[in-house]
């Protein structure tokens, strides 16, 4: 199946069946996720996977009771760090070196000043909004394989961060939530899953420039 057909497969899904996943597709899912793009390829955001059901039941009261958060059966949530610093750069760069065995480091000395220089010249909270920025492209990524692997998924902002950072102990991470992605196979009870999917069309969203 190719990926028009895929993404005109997956929808929104509200009501989920509680099926596992099988690992082989969730592991394709968070490997294709982790291979998503980024700026600088910096990756500044941390995914907590979460399938244990009493944490799940918690989420979900503090995702105001939506069925998903306990219908589906693993559940990815998008984080941020509460600041980035030099040290975050030095160990990005320090992989680099090492993934690429390079012997001449100097030669990264220019893109790590433009890191260094992005990362300082923010303040903590621009940097969790560009941090935030990233880490829905990771969340696209995400919703492109489970649909290639027939996973449904329901990206979701509405839930109390404040609580979800408590109950998954971010705080001492220094991480902060962002957005959530359950993941399982839809219900029949879920209504939404035989409508026509609804999109602007390709003359009301594409302005071409010649």
């Amino acid at each position: 199946m190719s990926l028009l057909q895929d993404l005109n497969w997956r929808y929104a899904a509200k009501r989920m069946t509680g099926e596992t996943v099988p690992q082989d597709k969730l592991d394709a899912i968070l490997e294709a996720t982790r291979l998503s793009a980024s700026s600088y390829g910096l990756q500044p955001y941390h995914i907590i996977v979460v399938s244990n059901k009493e944490i799940k039941l918690k989420l979900q009261a503090a995702a105001y009771g939506q069925a998903q958060l306990t219908e589906s059966d693993v559940v990815l949530i998008f984080t941020v760090q509460e600041k980035l610093t030099a040290a975050d750069v030095e160990k990005f760069v320090a992989k680099i070196i090492a993934t690429r065995n390079m012997t001449d480091a100097s030669m990264l000395d220019g893109y790590k000043q433009m890191m260094l220089g992005t990362v300082n010249g923010l303040t903590d909270e621009q940097q969790q909004q560009w941090s935030s920025k990233q880490a829905y492209i990771a969340l696209g990524s995400a919703l492109a394989a489970a649909a290639e692997q027939k996973v449904d998924a329901c990206p979701m902002e509405g839930f109390d961060k404040t609580q979800f950072d408590e109950i998954l102990g971010l705080n001492e991470k220094g991480l902060k939530s962002q957005v959530i992605l359950p993941l399982g196979f839809r219900s029949p009870e879920d209504y939404l899953a035989n409508l026509a999917k609804v999109r602007k069309s390709t003359e009301e969203l594409y302005h071409f420039v010649k």
